[in-house]
């Protein structure tokens, strides 16, 4: 069996020198020391040697096997930087050449313009708060003085989870959250997605609306005025503004603020529906009963809302004349806001 043994190392180091890839290496190694290999197969017939041959020959064995595995290692290791070698050579990367243009995305335009309405707010000492988007009936419609009777709780103006959940229609829950969490004075505004059913050139299921709430004492229909009009002027510069009587549950007075039309200047065009003019926001003085509603005493405090149209404002700001130009991710379109 010794020569047996010393004719497998003596063919196993030929084998492996003369491999001429890694497969064909490790076909060799299988076939060498593998569970049917040859010096396996050598190992399992070592119970037929007698007690004294058999440690002799066990010795011989572990030394043919790790001096097999040596010789395996140093020619996968000769294969694989001659491999290695060959792929650089293959690979040849001219430096001189000029690069590839990597394109990176951009804010998309609704979400810039809502951190440029929230810079200008916060210029003026508003906080920034927030709340949930799936909202309870009772901040969506009651803690707003929105009677059961309102057209705005039907379910073709809201989307309902249950007869007590909804998707928020408007931001101005985040209000009456922060009022019963505050006490006066404070100025806040609250940025966010709401949904309603509607889909058109100037409205979809979902949109953005920034709310804005200031209470303290002695507020005033002109302190409105005042601030949205600056805040106007900040966004679109020199332009026409106006505000007209309306009618909100949640504001007494209310008021409509509009701006001139961007995308015709005034003359008239589908998204101004032919009058000069596009409502960007409705805004009033707080109703004594939202007050009452959050523990706030009418007598004592006073306050104004807001609540403007994201996208309406991003449609004026780049003269877009299709809301759903925004939320059709086509590349073309996004592109135009690097």
């Amino acid at each position: 069996m010794k020569e047996k043994v010393a004719q497998l190392k003596e063919q196993a180091q030929s084998s492996i020198e003369s491999a001429a890839s890694l497969q064909e290496l490790e076909e060799i190694r299988v076939s060498l020391l593998g569970k049917k290999g040859e010096l396996t197969e050598i190992s399992k017939g070592m119970k037929t040697l007698s007690p004294e041959e058999r440690p002799v020959i066990g010795q011989l064995v572990n030394e043919t096997r790790e001096f097999i595995s040596q010789i395996l290692d140093e020619k996968n290791n000769q294969l694989k930087e001659k491999e290695k070698r060959a792929r650089l050579e293959q690979e040849i990367l001219d430096i001189t050449l000029p690069g590839e243009e990597v394109e990176l995305g951009t804010t998309h335009p609704i979400t810039e313009t809502m951190n440029f309405m929230k810079d200008i707010f916060i210029e003026m000492g508003f906080d920034v708060a927030d709340g949930p988007e799936i909202e309870k009936v009772e901040y969506n419609f009651d803690a707003l003085n929105i009677p059961e009777t309102h057209p705005s709780r039907d379910i073709t103006d809201t989307f309902y989870i249950s007869d007590n959940v909804v998707l928020r229609t408007q931001t101005s829950p985040v209000q009456v959250r922060y009022m019963l969490e505050h006490k006066p004075p404070f100025r806040m505004i609250c940025p966010g997605k709401v949904y309603r059913p509607d889909y058109d050139v100037s409205h979809t299921p979902m949109f953005h609306q920034m709310e804005g709430l200031m209470i303290g004492e002695n507020i005033s229909f002109a302190n409105l005025k005042g601030i949205l009009t600056h805040f106007v002027k900040k966004v679109f510069g020199e332009t026409e503004v106006r505000f007209r009587p309306h009618f909100f549950p949640f504001t007494e007075p209310s008021a409509e603020m509009d701006v001139q039309c961007a995308v015709c200047k005034g003359k008239g065009c589908r998204v101004c529906k032919d009058s000069g003019w596009l409502e960007i926001m409705g805004c009033g003085m707080v109703d004594p009963e939202v007050l009452k509603a959050v523990g706030y005493d009418p007598n004592e405090v006073s306050g104004f809302a807001f609540g403007v149209g994201i996208e309406r404002v991003t449609m004026l700001r780049h003269g877009i004349d299709d809301l759903r130009a925004f939320f059709e991710n086509d590349i073309r379109f996004l592109k135009q806001f690097k």
